[in-house]
């Protein structure tokens, strides 16, 4: 009797648990509409994170909007600034020297240069025309051919110095660590320049200012483009190992292709080198064979604007000539 009564209450209880699964499991509906409530709120998720996204990309993109103007709009009031002055030709020289040394020693060319035609028994226009040449062609003509030689020697290892960075920066140090090391070990005058430009941020200077400073002494299209790059990744952040990599693959193309321009006009030079060059040859193969030939050139008035001319003629077709033997990258 006691096992009826146990199997009948097992049988109950199995049947209302079967009858309240049944009741209670949910059916293919609501699990449809289960489902349907959570993709509803994934979408919203996602809608609200794609929203904020978007959000810091626009504001992302406004800030190197703004960069971007800034630094075109300081671009063109540099290249609207006026001629340079002495001292800012001597620095980008490099010379350690003010402008009154570079005076002094301007009046030391001409009293040489003028010595020269005196001692050589020239006419007095070409003893005065000595002197100036001396004391305001040949000296600024030296000056900028060290100009030139030291923004070469800047380009050429400037590539280099970005890759340090680069380096320096995927093992962990911090940028201003970089620009130390640079400043250190890195040649002439590419140390000089990064010294200067670290000196400058020590002392309280911003990045932008140092920066600015930076393209006032050495002012190259390189400069600005690392300026750029540096500035837009202090104001709206990323990755800067990769943007100086990208930069420095940029600026080996350039040298690539400056290198390739020159041979290719390599031979248009030689040619204006040979033509600008075979007067002065005959003249000076005509005075070695027949000295009193050329005499009324340089004895008579009309010889004398004839050579006049002819040098301003000559000065015209070599300046025509190395304009078009130059191209810029």
């Amino acid at each position: 009797m006691d096992q009826q009564i146990l199997i009948v209450v097992v049988l109950g209880v199995v049947c209302f648990a079967a009858l309240a699964f049944v009741l209670l499991a949910p059916t293919d509906k609501d699990r449809a509409k289960k489902r349907l409530s959570s993709l509803q709120t994934s979408k919203s998720n996602r809608r609200s994170s794609n929203a904020k996204d978007e959000a810091q990309n626009k504001q992302r993109r406004r800030k190197l909007t703004e960069s971007l103007d800034a630094l075109e709009s300081k671009a063109k009031n540099l290249k609207k600034k006026k001629r340079l002055t002495m001292d800012q030709t001597l620095e980008q020289a490099g010379l350690p020297i003010n402008r009154k040394h570079f005076y002094f020693a301007s009046v030391l060319t001409a009293l040489f240069f003028g010595l020269i035609g005196l001692i050589s028994d020239q006419k007095l226009w070409i003893i005065g025309l000595l002197i100036v040449v001396g004391g305001f062609g040949f000296p600024r003509w030296v000056i900028n051919f060290l100009r030139k030689r030291r923004q070469k020697k800047f380009v050429n290892e400037f590539s280099n110095a970005i890759d340090v960075i680069v380096r320096g920066v995927k093992s962990g140090l911090p940028v201003s660590e970089c620009l130390k090391i640079i400043a250190r070990e890195a040649p002439r005058p590419v140390s000089d320049e990064f010294h200067m430009f670290t000196e400058s941020m020590r002392i309280g200077m911003t990045m932008e200012q140092s920066l600015q400073r930076m393209y006032e002494r050495m002012p190259l299209q390189e400069v600005n483009f690392f300026g750029i790059v540096l500035l837009i990744q202090q104001k709206t952040g990323g990755n800067l190992a990769e943007a100086l990599g990208n930069l420095s693959t940029v600026l080996r193309s350039r040298k690539l292709m400056e290198g390739k321009i020159k041979a290719l006009s390599a031979e248009a030079k030689a040619s204006a080198y040979i033509i600008g060059s075979l007067p002065f040859l005959v003249m000076g193969s005509v005075q070695l064979s027949s000295p009193d030939y050329l005499d009324p050139l340089f004895n008579t008035r009309v010889g004398n604007f004839i050579l006049i001319g002819a040098g301003m003629w000559m000065m015209t077709g070599i300046m025509v000539m190395k304009k078009m033997t130059q191209i810029k990258v």
